[in-house]
This record gives structure tokens, C-alpha cells and sequence, in this order.
């Protein structure tokens, strides 16, 4: 399977940004100066944490619901998530009028799970961690008839997450890098499609590697994600998401926890943002210099989520 063959390309993050039209926020890029200084080059958070929802899961989600048949809408969604994407649907199908029902896991943040259903969601938590939550997801949806609204592997989903891409490089033209967290790989996906040349670099916790070993053995292959980056949970890289990022990608690095922590507290006290551990992942990969710049090379890192529960934050916060 080539790229060509998963359906999406350029033309389909174009057509996904018209699909989702103005219903979203177009997030700001901010430069810092502070990590530019630190890594040498010319460094700009593009924040969506600021998005509907916390984080850039609308996009996709929006996508997938505007394909929807009439018959599809009728029988409602459902989908599976650590929490972003599980809120993103909650809140997307409630604005449509469809029915969704999320699957998450015992033990998912009880943060996100509160927000899910306050959105209006249905909430399954009989699996007790996300290999678990898929067998379930399986299930559920020859059960209902419901149709899948796919976290990260779908070339909708895909195509929805790459407008993000397609705001960068009309905010920032002169970027030459864009630095993007990694889980099951759609938002890195999406970004590839859109970046139109730009060098892509992916990353990913230690604890949570599913995209760096798909591309290790040229396949998904199933991983125990144990990272406190709970939004890079994903126990496999999506098929889809392989395929594009092994033709488009330039490598993913890996983040220790300890690097995920500094770089969430540089982004609230330095950045003045309210990060979780999973979109603070590039500003981690900079920090750590796991990322080879050019002297006063333009960078771009995804800032891509905020749904961090407050002791959670609090834990981060004290814990130096």
C-alpha cells in the first residue's frame, strides 16, 4: 500500500477545511523567544489547546460527521478514546443532532470522561485498558449498528486533523520544520499531507512508542501505553497513519517522562500555556535537542491539547 492507496491527500485536507467550514477556531501560533534561545533557532507554538474542546480533535471529528448519510445519522456514531477524541465527538455529534457512544477504559482520566458526558456523550467503560477498549469498541459497534468515527486511522479523520497543517503553513510560510506529538498518528498524518515539502518530525514518549515501532518493523504492532501523556495512549499506529508517515516523515524521537514534565512546566510558566503532558511533547523533543537545528531555522512545534486534570498539573507543578 502506497499513499495513493489510502485516499488522501492535499486536495483532501483542502476539501476537509471547507466540510468543517467556520465552525472551528482558527488557533494562534506564538513565537518564544525563550526556546528559541535555548535551541538555537526561530521557535513558534502553534496552540491547539485553544480549540473546541481543548484540543485538535474537532477537526477530524467534524469531518467524519459531515460525510454521515442520513441512515448513518440516524443509527448515531461511536468511536474510542483516552479522552480528547472522546470529548471532540461528544461535543461535535451533540451540534449535529447524532447520537454518540464513546468507549474508554477503566482507569481513562476521570477528568475527560466527566467532560465526554457532559457533552453529552454515552460513555462504555467495561474494558480495562485500551487493547481491551478496542476488542470492546469491535462489539459495541456490530451491536448497534453505529457508525465508527475513527480516532486516528481513517482517511477522513486524517484529512480533518491536516488542516492544522494548512493553517501553519499559511501563518508561518518561511517554517522549515514542524515538530507534532505522536499517538496513533493522525494528527502527524494530516500535518505530513498539508506541510507541502516542509520537514515533519514526529514524537512520541518512551512509554508510549506506537508510531516509532510501526515504522521499526514496517507494520503496526501493538505496544502497552504507560505514559502520563494519556493523549498519546494509542496501543497501535494506524495503518493509514503509517503509510503516509513512512513516505513523508523524516523520523519520530522519543521523550522520557522526566522531559515531558520540564517541558509542561516551561510551556505554563515560560509560554504561559495550560498544556497536558501529551501536547507538551515537542516543546520536550526542543528542550531535550533531540531535534537538530539550523542556527535561526523556523520552527513550528503542535502544541496540541489542554485537557490536563488539575492533579495531574499540580503533581507536574510541584514535582521539580
Amino acid at each position: 500500500m502506497t499513499v495513493s492507496d489510502t485516499g488522501t491527500g492535499l486536495e483532501d485536507v483542502v476539501a476537509a477545511r471547507e466540510a468543517i467550514g467556520g465552525r472551528l477556531h482558527r488557533t494562534p501560533i506564538f513565537g518564544s523567544a525563550t526556546l528559541g534561545a535555548l535551541t538555537g533557532g526561530r521557535v513558534f507554538l502553534k496552540a491547539e489547546l485553544f480549540q473546541k474542546t481543548g484540543s485538535f480533535k474537532p477537526r477530524g471529528v467534524l469531518n467524519n460527521l459531515a460525510a454521515l448519510s442520513p441512515e448513518q445519522r440516524a443509527r448515531g456514531a461511536i468511536s474510542i478514546s483516552a479522552g480528547n477524541h472522546a470529548q471532540a465527538l461528544a461535543w461535535g455529534a451533540a451540534s449535529e443532532g447524532v447520537d454518540a457512544l464513546v468507549v474508554m477504559w477503566q482507569g481513562a482520566s476521570e477528568a475527560k470522561i466527566a467532560a465526554t458526558r457532559a457533552y453529552g456523550a454515552a460513555v462504555d467503560l467495561e474494558a480495562g485498558n485500551p487493547t481491551e477498549a478496542f476488542e470492546r469498541l469491535g462489539e459495541l459497534q456490530e451491536q448497534t449498528g453505529r457508525t465508527l468515527v475513527h480516532p486516528f486511522d481513517h482517511p477522513l479523520t486524517i484529512a480533518g486533523q491536516g488542516t492544522v497543517g494548512l493553517e501553519i503553513v499559511e501563518d508561518v510560510p518561511e517554517a522549515a520544520t514542524l515538530v507534532v506529538p505522536v499517538g496513533g498518528g493522525g494528527l502527524i498524518s494530516g500535518i505530513a499531507l498539508a506541510a507541502q515539502g516542509r520537514r515533519v518530525i514526529g514524537v512520541e514518549p518512551e512509554l508510549s512508542p506506537a508510531m516509532h515501532e510501526a515504522l521499526a518493523a514496517g507494520e503496526p504492532v501493538p505496544v502497552t501505553p504507560k505514559s502520563i501523556a494519556d493523549g498519546l495512549s494509542a496501543p497501535f499506529a494506524g495503518e493509514h497513519c503509517l503509510e503516509i508517515c513512512r513516505e513523508r516523515l523524516e523520523r519520530v524521537v522519543l521523550v522520557s517522562e522526566a522531559e515531558l514534565e520540564q517541558a509542561f512546566r516551561f510551556l505554563y510558566e515560560r509560554a504561559k500555556l495550560a498544556a497536558e503532558p501529551a501536547g507538551a511533547a515537542s516543546v520536550a523533543a526542543l528542550l531535550a535537542r533531540k531535534i537538530p537545528l539550523e542556527q535561526g531555522e523556523t520552527v513550528v512545534a503542535i502544541v496540541s491539547g489542554g485537557n490536563v486534570a488539575t492533579e495531574t498539573a499540580v503533581a507536574i507543578l510541584g514535582g521539580e
